[in-house]
């Protein structure tokens, strides 16, 4: 539980909570602002691979399929899948928290409400093997 996404001013920031805050503001500094939020996970396992800012991790899982294509492992580069969007934060931090709870967002993802505005619906995007 040591990173944890919060929802501030319409994006989302990621704090690594064993940083201790600021004695003047009494904040901690973000290791990350973003508008929207990707997760790269095992499809199969449901190992979280990485997650951030969605260009980067987009880059990060076409980048490491290519790889595991080129090395033989043509199951393991499909079963990466790179989820993206207004997430709510409280799923995207259980993600993080829970092991293999990345798979049941996933099977749950288009039943989700939109991750800023708490409404039904969303432009939630998956993406699996190219």
């Amino acid at each position: 539980m040591d990173l944890q996404y919060q929802l501030k001013a319409g994006s989302y920031y990621l704090y690594d909570m064993r940083e201790t805050p600021s004695a003047v503001t009494g904040e901690r500094r973000f290791k990350l602002k973003t508008d929207t939020v990707a997760i790269a996970f095992d499809l199969y396992t449901g190992e979280v691979h990485q997650h951030g800012n969605p260009t980067r991790i987009h880059s990060w899982a076409t980048m490491t399929r290519r790889r595991l294509r080129a090395a033989g492992a043509q199951a393991q580069a499909n079963d990466i899948v790179v989820i993206s969007g207004p997430l709510p934060v409280e799923e995207i931090n259980k993600c993080l928290w829970i092991r293999g709870y990345v798979q049941r967002l996933f099977k749950r993802l288009a039943t989700l409400p939109h991750g800023k505005f708490q409404r039904q619906g969303g432009t939630h995007q998956f993406r699996r093997a190219a």
